[in-house]
């Protein structure tokens, strides 16, 4: 299954009501939206034909979510029919909006993908689902922070390692896709401010210069799931009523259990 083949099939098991995008290229991964989506890219060029409600934002992550009201386009409180349309009538009267599913494939520096999954944790609630692409290189070359091959993952591969070290309260699931990798973190906490307090640190742990030491399991993709597994699992009707019905953290406790059973 490649990355697109996953995405789309994502799209239909978890039936999110809203969707983030960073790094959208030519549009092929946001084409498989259907709901209200925020795309970010500083030089995107979409030649894919896009059939939702999208807010294109060129610029960087960084700046984006600087912003004052960065999703201000998943905002329903200025329309409330609007959280009719979109699945969420808890959200009749707006509030936050909440992120659902997000895809994150910006600038492929560790450091850069990190922020990029710290600021969309911040948007998002236990039961979101946080997606980030490139995290299995092949090879060492793929992997280089220094870009010198077609294919090019960077150390975002370094994102599992900081997370499962840092952030144990997570599920995070490597997927065997085609070319190069995604992995799905389950369980996020808007509150935690783990990785912020601990960012300096963290990037001084994992920084090194090229060549990059991927771990052999990386490279042989020893841990990682079958992406049809995953999307097979029976979790997935759980997880979304709970979205749906913003029931409190002790919901995914059942769902963790199954997520680690599928990853052994």
């Amino acid at each position: 299954m490649d990355r697109h083949g996953f995405l789309r099939q994502l799209h239909k098991v978890y039936r999110p009501r809203n969707y983030l995008e960073i790094g959208v290229n030519d549009g092929r991964s946001l084409t498989l939206s259907r709901v209200p989506s925020v795309a970010v890219d500083p030089a995107f060029k979409v030649t894919s034909e896009l059939s939702c409600d999208v807010h294109l934002v060129k610029s960087t992550s960084d700046a984006f979510f600087n912003r004052p009201d960065p999703l201000i386009h998943l905002r329903n409180g200025r329309n409330p029919f609007r959280a009719l349309a979109r699945r969420d009538p808890l959200n009749l009267v707006g509030g936050d909006p909440r992120i659902d599913l997000a895809f994150i494939d910006g600038m492929h520096l560790f450091e850069f993908a990190l922020r990029d999954f710290m600021n969309v944790e911040k948007h998002s609630r236990w039961s979101s689902v946080i997606v980030l692409d490139d995290m299995l290189p092949r090879n060492v070359d793929e992997a280089a922070r220094d870009r010198h091959t077609g294919m090019w993952t960077g150390d975002v591969f370094k994102v599992v390692q900081a997370l499962r070290r840092h952030r144990p309260d997570l599920v995070v699931v490597e997927l065997d896709t085609k070319p190069t990798g995604v992995v799905a973190v389950f369980g996020a906490d808007p509150t935690s401010t783990v990785l912020k307090d601990n960012y300096d640190k963290i990037i001084e742990e994992f920084h090194s210069e090229d060549p990059q030491v991927v771990p052999e399991e990386v490279l042989l993709r020893k841990n990682a799931v079958q992406g049809e597994a995953l999307l097979t699992a029976d979790f997935w009707p759980a997880l979304t009523r709970a979205r749906n019905l913003r029931r409190p953290r002790s919901a995914f406790t059942p769902i963790q259990r199954s997520l680690k059973a599928l990853t052994g």
